[in-house]
Order: C-alpha cells, then sequence, then structure tokens
C-alpha cells in the first residue's frame, strides 16, 4: 500500500543511521513495529490486579481428567 507521509528529514536519517537500516522505509516499518509492541505491552501490564490467581490451582490434576 503506497502511503506519502511528510516526515522529519532529519529525524529520518538519524533513524537510518543509528538503526543500520539501509532504508528510509525500513527505518519507518521498523519503528511502527517497536511501537505497536509497545501498546501491546502496556495493555499487558494493565491486566495486573485484574486477573483471578488461584495459588492453590493444580493444572495438571484438571489436564488429567480432559
Amino acid at each position: 500500500m503506497a502511503t506519502n507521509l511528510q516526515l522529519d528529514d532529519r529525524l529520518i536519517r538519524q533513524a537510518v543511521a543509528l538503526g543500520g537500516h539501509r532504508t528510509k522505509k525500513a527505518a519507518v516499518t521498523q519503528a511502527l513495529s517497536d511501537y505497536v509492541r509497545h501498546l501491546r505491552q502496556e495493555q499487558i501490564l494493565g491486566l495486573f490486579g485484574k486477573v483471578d490467581f488461584t495459588p492453590g490451582f493444580d493444572y495438571k490434576r484438571q489436564r488429567a481428567r480432559a
């Protein structure tokens, strides 16, 4: 999918150089991938304290019944 974006040239050059990317597209793709991964991790962290946990649960015993 072709997309035209106006990006800060200085920022793109830095991203390409620091990331060792061969193209601007590679740098932008890596940045988007990292951003999505970060947002998903934040969602997971938001679950702390919301998931029920039973310390004595024996998952092996339940698996044997199935």
